[in-house]
């Protein structure tokens, strides 16, 4: 959703509507660098109320999904959530952790979530402030995914990504894995020949924008389907981890994410 907005603002220069894109532009620019010490401190802007928007119900039962809890997250701890399957749009990640619409708060109260859309695993723990109570909800190279997106299958990215495991020793941050169930079926793609010149423009704008653009249009009568949240699994602080320990970790989390698909 992320990249579509900002596509979107960039398409509005080119209309007549190309002065809101430019006022958004200016608001961005001046609300980033008037108070970073501020927004560093209270890890960006968290809007409750806009969590609670009545248009987010609309986007869940428009896409039916239910967030599971399958085991207990104490709010006096942080936690680091791998999210799969990312799909096309990620849109029931979206609901299940930037809205409230499938009720978040309620099933891990105490827990405040921060979704990294933009912000790569690898570049650090920001925007978390430095207080318990964290939930950082990572989506791991979506990119990839997106182009793999068919409806009845399972196809994830993730042997070799390990950045979110690298992350989670340096802060000794439990990993968390979390699955959302009929991210596939929520449109159609149509998937180029891999020798048409529609292919090397999605491998060439993954590559500079890690995004991939698609072609894709919606399906209907979509049945409700779980996204559960996984249990935590404990790791050590290692402020430099080596390879071994970050293998190690990765190869017991895929064991965790298997486990928790199969149940």
């Amino acid at each position: 959703m992320g990249p579509f907005l900002s596509l979107l603002a960039f398409y509005l220069l080119f209309t007549s509507l190309w002065c809101f894109s430019v006022l958004h532009f200016i608001w961005f620019v001046v609300s980033m660098n008037s108070s970073p010490t501020l927004l560093s401190a209270q890890g960006g802007r968290h809007s409750q109320g806009m969590r609670h928007w009545i248009v987010w119900k609309h986007l869940r039962d428009y896409f039916p999904t239910k967030l599971v809890k399958s085991a207990e997250l104490a709010p006096n701890g942080n936690y680091l959530l791998v999210a799969h399957h990312h799909g096309t749009t990620s849109i029931r990640t979206f609901c299940n952790f930037c809205t409230e619409s499938t009720g978040f708060s309620r099933l891990f109260p105490g827990l405040r979530p921060w979704t990294t859309f933009y912000k790569p695993p690898e570049t650090g723990f920001y925007p978390v402030p430095p207080r318990l109570g964290q939930a950082v909800v990572v989506l791991v190279r979506g990119e990839h995914e997106a182009l793999h997106a068919i409806p009845g299958e399972h196809c994830l990215t993730l042997w070799n990504r390990k950045g979110f495991v690298r992350l989670a020793l340096r802060h000794s941050v439990p990993l968390v894995p979390v699955y959302s169930f009929g991210e596939n079926e929520a449109f159609t793609v149509k998937p180029p020949a891999p020798d048409s010149w529609q292919h090397l423009f999605q491998t060439t704008f993954k590559k500079l924008m890690y995004f991939s653009p698609c072609i894709l249009w919606g399906r209907c009568l979509l049945r409700p389907v779980p996204g559960p949240v996984g249990r935590p699994i404990p790791v050590p602080q290692c402020p430099q981890p080596t390879e071994e320990q970050v293998d190690h970790y990765h190869v017991f989390y895929m064991k965790a994410l298997e486990q928790l698909f199969e149940e």
